[in-house]
């Protein structure tokens, strides 16, 4: 007790005193200028007039000793360190700086930070040892020493394969490598030999754990501008200017630049951090949430620190080294299974326990690692591919499918074991409490005899009332507030370990059984997924029929024996927007109004647009959606010089009067004229609506750039009234008829799934219609435009009248060239073109056509087949249009822009390509529209391509065969040979 008294004493004695500013408000007292948050200050104490105690009046460590030089002799200062109360509770850095001012104490050794377990020992033992003789820190010292030795590395310390500069150096090396095997073979060499060529003999895990930054997570909850923060304050920088380089699209690039420019703290000369020191300090760092805390630690390292270590070091934070390589080819180079066994665990050092050997060496590629799935540790969860056609769904489902409802919500994996859960997301991050925490209470009602077990399911609100689910988003938990009769329900559809059992690779059919034979419904809670089982196209057509019709998301197709595979998209997805060639997508022509800087390779470029629409009745423009998709590398660039834009930096108090958008939508830049902006179509999932646009919340999900409009400008781009009837058209007017699928013979089954791409235009969404209405007239009504473009509904019977025209524009124009016409068209309905021979050339011709010469019929215009295979309306019928049109290359000369445009759509559903006119050279077809075309450049077509009416297109598609493609096929004369 007197050693404690007296210690108190002496510290009341001291009148200098030494600390990091806690909030930054104070300020030095020479200089008047702030002293930040985290910074390093001195204090001598003085007078209080406020009470009793003296005043500590700060000053910056500099600014105190320049007062010191100018005070009297007999005015008490600063000797030695003994004078400073907090001394010891200073790094060992500190220490240094401030003895840099004591010239008297050169000699003067820095002491440890000591902590407040090792005062009280020191007040109560002393410097008291263990048995062995050594203090409590050197036995945590062997401690560590001891584990290390135990793990699967044969890391010596302080050897050169365990430097932070080899570190760096292989990140370059990858960054700078294209192919997935290069990468591979480069991480394989360097843990194979090390830097000495002989062995690697740093530590494996963690320099796993380091190259996959994004993989194996540490939360630092520190985003770029809040990094930029920090290093303005160690640096001693403008902030601004920082941020300003931040426009370049790489934090760590500008920490680097300006850490070499600071004047305050100054570069290592040489990189001497290991990876242990990384990895220790951002152990550190996760644990910190405070500003002041984590403006310290980075100074304390950045004072070790290279620039090119600085800049590593926020990569890792960010989470992004910049080397376009994960876990994939980190791993297969330890072991060809390491990456499919991590897909299962996600747990990377199990993984490299079983892929490494006790002497640190990797296994035999021959030697399995089979991890499978563990209660409480995530599985990356099995994925589903876009499916476009019943077709597709057919093939890749032979032993027939599982077809489930796709729910609009958002994926969790549950884990319980015991009375303890866990929810993943789909990144298997945790799941905010507010949207999982009550299914503790319903689940052990659903699995009453579940010990432990791991469920993927979808979590989504649904109305108590009609049991239907509510609209996607609104499971946000200011939403659910929105929503009174309606609870949070959990919709299962696999289960993949149950009661100490891995179900991964049992088939799907099993793994069903399964769930429902261990699980009761617990109404609006806990749910099965709805599902059907399907095993012809007819069945599937209908289904997918209904639920878009319902309005719900699309389906989830699994074959029935199909494994649980971690990450692997061996699942189909179908949507509305992936159907008919993406023809039911929602889509509208939208104007430019603003634009973002892009990250990454697309730093300092704009690369995100605000697209929007005017509202003709306010007179001014609305926000509808963000785009950073659909653009090309050299589009991207050319629009940087096009695009005219003002740069505001996302201020507020520089939107322009013109625009209403909301405080999260103000962009970096915006138009400095929006009716000279460019109308760009604009292709998403659907419309939804969402409240930080201010198109009446009208906006599109999954939005891409399809199209840019040269043809159009503001005036004849989507308005806002048009937008809402957009909206309302395809919410509730929607037409999702598939083809009917005829209950034929079961060898004939597979050969009968037509593509549902297949439908005829007209059976795509009125919306459509209503979209291209609102574009391009803007006061016509909807059923107007549709009556126009219903290219299908021309069942005339002037298709002769046409045919003979087409013969004689033909047989005319072959007069006027004065050369022999090659073939002559003999146009008779359902009967196939006859050919006569009329020049020398006919070998050539025909090698050209790749035609019969036995015979006296010109080949098909489709893929040129051969008079036997052609027409037959037996073998027509059932064949699917996919099959038909592949590879058939197409142009379309002189086409009106709205026809060419579904033409385009349609056609390359069905596997072929539109070409360019500058391409025709490449061509197989020519589809004219008009009748007068045919005449058009028939000189410079190459001979061996076929001109088509496009009439013919139409019916082909809607009938689903060809008996009467004669009709409207059409052969130019080709003016040489």
């Amino acid at each position: 007790m007197s050693d404690d008294g007296g210690e108190e004493e002496q510290q009341e004695t001291k009148k200098f005193f030494v600390d990091r500013a806690k909030t930054g408000r104070a300020a030095c007292k020479k200089c008047k200028q702030k002293l930040d948050s985290g910074e390093l200050r001195l204090a001598k104490s003085g007078f209080n007039p406020f009470g009793p105690g003296p005043m500590k009046m700060w000053h910056h460590v500099a600014c105190l000793f320049e007062a010191f030089g100018k005070q009297r002799a007999t005015t008490a200062k600063i000797e030695t360190p003994d004078d400073i109360d907090g001394w010891s509770d200073l790094d060992e850095d500190d220490q240094k700086e401030i003895l840099t001012y004591l010239p008297k104490c050169k000699d003067w050794k820095p002491t440890a930070k000591t902590s407040s377990k090792d005062k009280e020992d020191k007040s109560s033992k002393g410097k008291a040892k263990t048995e062995k003789g050594k203090t409590p820190k050197d036995k945590e010292k062997d401690k560590s020493d001891k584990s290390k030795n135990d793990s699967t590395s044969v890391s010596k310390d302080g050897h050169k394969d365990d430097t932070f500069r080899e570190f760096r150096r292989l990140c370059a090396a990858l960054s700078e490598t294209d192919s997935y095997t290069g990468k591979t073979a480069l991480v394989k060499d360097f843990f194979t030999k090390g830097t000495d060529g002989s062995n690697f003999k740093g530590d494996l895990n963690l320099w796993c754990r380091l190259l996959l930054p994004g993989a194996v997570k540490r939360v630092y909850n520190l985003q770029s501008k809040q990094l930029i923060k920090l290093f303005s304050k160690i640096f001693r920088t403008d902030q601004d200017e920082m941020l300003e380089d931040l426009e370049q699209g790489d934090v760590a690039e500008t920490v680097r630049v300006f850490f070499e420019k600071s004047k305050h703290l100054q570069p290592a000369k040489k990189s001497n951090l290991t990876i242990q020191d990384i990895d220790k300090f951002l152990e550190e760092l996760s644990g910190m949430t405070k500003e002041d805390e984590q403006t310290h630690h980075f100074k304390q390292m950045a004072k070790r620190c290279t620039s090119n270590d600085l800049k590593m070091i926020v990569r890792l934070v960010k989470h992004d080294l910049r080397i376009n390589a994960g876990p994939k080819h980190i791993l297969e180079a330890i072991h060809p299974d390491a990456y499919q066994a991590f897909q299962t665990s996600r747990d990377i050092d199990s993984v490299l326990q079983k892929a490494v050997g006790k002497g640190g060496d990797t296994k035999s590629s021959k030697t399995s690692l089979k991890i499978s799935a563990s209660v409480m540790t995530p599985v990356l969860p099995m994925l589903a591919e876009a499916c476009k056609s019943v077709e597709q769904a057919m093939k890749k489902c032979p032993n027939g499918m599982y077809s489930e409802i796709k729910y609009d919500g958002e994926r969790v994996q549950v884990h319980k074991r015991g009375n303890e859960f866990k929810y993943f997301s789909r990144s298997l991050k945790a799941v905010m409490p507010h949207k999982v925490k009550k299914f503790e209470e319903y689940i052990p009602l659903a699995f009453p005899h579940a010990k432990d077990l791991i469920l993927d399911s979808e979590v989504l609100l649904v109305d108590v009332n009609t049991g239907k689910p509510l609209p996607f988003g609104s499971l946000g938990k200011h939403k659910q507030n929105e929503y009174k009769d309606a609870n949070v329900c959990l919709f299962v559809f696999d289960c993949i370990y149950y009661n100490g059992e891995a179900l991964l690779d049992k088939p799907m059919q099993e793994r069903r059984r399964i769930l429902e034979q261990n699980m009761n419904e617990v109404p609006n809670r806990i749910m099965f997924s709805e599902m059907e089982e399907i095993h012809s196209p007819k069945d599937l057509a209908n289904m997918i029929t209904k639920v878009l019709k319902l309005g719900l998301e699309g389906l989830v197709l699994k074959d029935l024996m199909s494994i649980y595979e971690p990450g692997k998209r061996h699942w189909l997805k179908v949507k509305k927007d992936y159907l008919f060639g993406g023809a039911m997508a929602d889509s509208a022509d939208l104007v430019v109004l603003g634009a973002w800087f892009g990250t990454g390779q697309k730093g300092g470029m704009m690369s995100v647009f605000l697209m929007g629409c005017f509202d003709p009745n306010r007179k001014v423009w609305c926000t509808v959606t963000k785009v950073h998709t659909g653009h090309d590398d050299k589009t991207l660039e050319r629009l940087q010089d096009e695009l005219d834009m003002v740069k505001i930096s996302k201020e507020a108090s520089k939107v322009p009067d013109w625009l209403i958008c909301t405080k999260t939508m103000i962009p970096d830049f915006v138009a400095r004229d929006p009716k000279a902006m460019p109308v760009w179509e604009i292709t998403g999932a659907e419309f939804t609506k969402h409240e930080v646009h201010t198109a009446a919340g009208i906006s599109i999900r999954f939005p891409r750039v399809t199209k840019i409009r040269d043809d159009k400008t503001w005036e004849t781009a989507t308005s806002l009234p048009e937008l809402k009837e957009l909206f309302k058209t395809s919410k509730e007017n929607q037409d999702f008829t598939l083809p009917s699928y005829g209950d034929d013979d079961t060898d004939n089954k597979q050969s009968d799934a037509v593509s549902s791409t297949s439908s005829s235009p007209r059976k795509q969404s009125p919306k459509k219609n209503a979209k291209v209405t609102a574009a391009d007239t803007g006061a016509k009504k909807l059923n107007t435009q549709k009556k126009k473009t219903d290219l299908f509904d021309d069942d005339s019977d002037d298709d002769t009248d046409i045919e003979e025209e087409c013969t004689a524009k033909i047989m005319k124009t072959d007069e006027a060239s004065g050369s022999g016409s090659p073939y002559k068209i003999s146009c008779t309905p359902d009967t196939t073109p006859k050919r006569k021979t009329q020049s020398d050339n006919d070998d050539d011709i025909c090698d050209d056509y790749n035609c019969d010469q036995s015979t006296d019929i010109e080949c098909s215009p489709i893929k040129r087949r051969k008079p036997d295979q052609q027409f037959n309306s037996n073998y027509i019928i059932k064949k699917p249009l996919l099959d038909i049109f592949t590879g058939v290359k197409l142009v379309l000369p002189n086409c009106d822009p709205q026809d060419r445009r579904l033409l385009e759509r349609f056609f390359v559903a069905y596997g072929g390509e539109v070409l360019k006119t500058s391409q025709m050279q490449e061509s197989t077809h020519v589809i004219h529209l008009e009748d007068s075309a045919v005449n058009e450049f028939i000189s410079d077509w190459p001979r061996s391509a076929r001109h088509v009416m496009a009439r013919w297109l139409w019916d082909s598609i809607k009938l689903q065969e060809l008996q009467n493609a004669s009709k409207y096929t059409v052969t130019l004369p080709a003016r040489s040979f």
